[in-house]
């Protein structure tokens, strides 16, 4: 036997290190920067139409903020569900492994190996979906009731577009910023 290893992985090694990793896949990533972008330009609406701001003389500051902000909220996004995915993959294991025990006890041909690893996909199937959603759910309402709390009541005495600019860059770095602790 030589003492140069393989230093490639398996398919199925791959697959386990990515749900584990921090790194998302295309598709969440273009869902959390579309919500991310939705949930940061919301507060153009509040300013133009309660602080009345005018909309065309502040558009450069509305799409920088909103830009920034976006960035923040999808990063604040990718950190909760990495935190949350493991929590929700403890939770749902039992119901899990027993609905795919039920559907899989059927099929005589499939070995006990295949068996567990349909079973550990689908788990994370699950905790990946439930940790994206409630991401998604939780931190669009921080990043909302901090735009509106830091807006109406901090820094109320501000002129509107320093308000704007304060108040959303403020809460998308905050979001940012408490989504890297832990929950």
């Amino acid at each position: 036997m030589s003492g140069k290893q393989s230093k490639a992985f398996t398919k199925e090694e791959e697959l386990l290190l990515q749900d584990f990793s921090r790194n998302v896949s295309t598709k969440s990533s273009a869902l959390f920067y579309g919500n991310a972008f939705i949930v940061s330009a919301i507060p153009i609406w509040l300013f133009w139409r309660i602080h009345m701001i005018d909309l065309y003389s502040s558009i450069i500051s509305f799409i920088a903020v909103t830009l920034a902000s976006t960035y923040l909220v999808a990063l604040a996004y990718k950190n909760t569900k990495f935190i949350l995915k493991h929590k929700v993959a403890v939770k749902r294991e039992e119901a899990v492994t027993r609905e795919m025990t039920r559907k899989l006890a059927e099929d005589k041909k499939m070995s006990k190996k295949e068996k567990d690893e349909r079973i550990l996909w689908k788990k994370n199937e699950v905790a990946d979906y439930e940790a994206t959603t409630f991401s998604i759910f939780y931190n669009n309402a921080l990043f909302l009731a901090l735009v509106i709390f830091s807006s109406f009541y901090l820094l109320k005495t501000f002129t509107p577009a320093v308000n704007y600019i304060l108040s959303v860059g403020a809460a998308g770095g905050l979001l940012a910023l408490l989504s890297t602790g832990p929950q």
